[in-house]
Order: C-alpha cells, then sequence, then structure tokens
C-alpha cells in the first residue's frame, strides 16, 4: 500500500488558492468524494446538491444536459455550494482553440466563469486553450483540471500524452490544480488526482466504462478524490449509498496516513 501527505499538509504545500481551499474542506469534511450530477432538469439537480451536499467535497455538472436551464438555477447551485461547502466543477472538457474556449467559458448562456469553481479541459489544441482559458479564470479564483486520461475502454490517452499534459501543468501553476486521470503520475503534492469509474465493485459497464473500486483508484493508483456518478443517482436509496461511497474512500485514505505515521 503506499502512503503520503495528509490533505492538509497538502494545503500547505500548494501555492494554487483554490486547491489550499478544497485539501482544507476535504479534511474539514472528512470527504474525498465528488458527485456526478448528470441530471437533465433544474429541480433534480439542486434536489441532488442539497441533500448530496453534507456529503461531498465537488459537485461535477453538465450544464448544458438540464432542459430547463437559467441563471436562477446556477444562483442557487452558488448558494447551496457555500451553504454544505463544495465546490462546483463544471465538466465541459474544453477542446478547442484559446479564442475559442475563452467566449465558451465567459460567454453564451451558460456563462460557466462567473459560477464553476472547477473547470477541466483536454490538452489536444495545445497550450493556447490552458492560455484562453487561464486568461479569464485566475482573476476569478477559478481551476483547471487537465484531462491526463480517462476511463472508457479504448481510449486514445497514451503515456505520451500523459507526461505532455504534466508539462503543460507546470507551465501554468496559477490556474492548473491538478488532472483527471487513472492514476497519479507526478510527484507534486500539491496538484489533485480525480478519477471517474468508480463502483463499490469492480466492472465494466454495456458502453465501455470502466470500473474499480475507491480502494484500488486511492490506495493502489494514488487518486484523491473519487468521482461516482449513476451507481449513486440510480440507487433505491441515493443518500444511504452516497455515505457509504464516502465512508469507504475516506476510510481508505486515512488507511494511506496511519501507515505513514507507523513507519
Amino acid at each position: 500500500m503506499a502512503t503520503r501527505l495528509s490533505f492538509e499538509q497538502r494545503a500547505e504545500l500548494t501555492s494554487h488558492p483554490l486547491a489550499k481551499k478544497l485539501f482544507t474542506l476535504m479534511a474539514k469534511k472528512q470527504s474525498n468524494l465528488a458527485l456526478s450530477a448528470d441530471v437533465t432538469s433544474k429541480s433534480e439537480l439542486l434536489k441532488l446538491a442539497d441533500l448530496m451536499g453534507p456529503e461531498i467535497c465537488v459537485l461535477k455538472t453538465h450544464i448544458d444536459i438540464i432542459e430547463d436551464f437559467d441563471q436562477d438555477l446556477v444562483k442557487s447551485l452558488r448558494e447551496l455550494a457555500d451553504k454544505h461547502e463544495f465546490l462546483i466543477f463544471e465538466d465541459r472538457k474544453f477542446a478547442d482553440i484559446g479564442h475559442t474556449v475563452q467566449l465558451q467559458y465567459e460567454k453564451g448562456i451558460y456563462h460557466i466563469a462567473e459560477w464553476a469553481d472547477i473547470i477541466n479541459a483536454h490538452c489536444l489544441p495545445g497550450p493556447g486553450i490552458v492560455e484562453g482559458l487561464r486568461e479569464i479564470g485566475v482573476a476569478k479564483g477559478r481551476g483547471l483540471l487537465l484531462l491526463a486520461k480517462m476511463s472508457s475502454k479504448g481510449n486514445l490517452f497514451s503515456q505520451q500524452y500523459q507526461e505532455d499534459s504534466l508539462r503543460m501543468a507546470k507551465k501554468y501553476p496559477d490556474f492548473v490544480m491538478g488532472f483527471i486521470c487513472q492514476q497519479s503520475f507526478a510527484n507534486e503534492p500539491g496538484w489533485f488526482y480525480m478519477t471517474p469509474g468508480v463502483k463499490l465493485e469492480a466492472g465494466e459497464d454495456n458502453l465501455g466504462q470502466q470500473y474499480r473500486t475507491p480502494c484500488q483508484a486511492i490506495s493502489d493508483e494514488g487518486c484523491d478524490i473519487i468521482i461516482v456518478g449513476r451507481d449513486i443517482l440510480l440507487a433505491p436509496n441515493p443518500l444511504t449509498l452516497a455515505k457509504r461511497y464516502r465512508e469507504t474512500a475516506w476510510k481508505t485514505y486515512l488507511d494511506l496516513i496511519v501507515a505513514k505515521l507507523k513507519k
């Protein structure tokens, strides 16, 4: 089993203000669970945010699937984020030239930069994508996650791509706060490693999504935050299952810290 620094220690080591905030609230709430709230109505999203808020450190949204989106929705989401102390991560996966992503981030009907603490982006377009988003996000205290590897079967994310993502992250330490990945891959305690494709039982769905357990993701592969969606959302009692995920993920993290202290 790998060992690592505590979230409190890592909060002291990061220079990224939003990363410091997230490390601190994770330690305070004793949660390293992110909920992927892939629902299609305003009422469903707000209900989930309020119900699950005490259990999670991050709420991950796909705002463009909300069929009745309005500005009251994001205003209410921000109020719930403040009330329950979680960050909002809009899973937009930006993947265009710098000028275009600036418009997607700041303009249109969603105005993502106004309410989303965290966004993510593919590195394929080159450093211009980070620079474009950074010009908008840094002044607002936002953070960016780079997509280093996805959990779908047959994905094209190579080892070289992961290494290139790391080099790009190092160029923008005031904006990049970590990675969406399948395992940690850099000796940098100030970055976050958030991972999708986690279930209490490992397996695969009928569309090629591959799952590992929280223990595998955190202990074996060095990830910090597990992202869970459908398994919780489709459960007979979503809150009960969310609590179970939270407790399992947090215990796995604590076991790593205890193992370090015993050495």
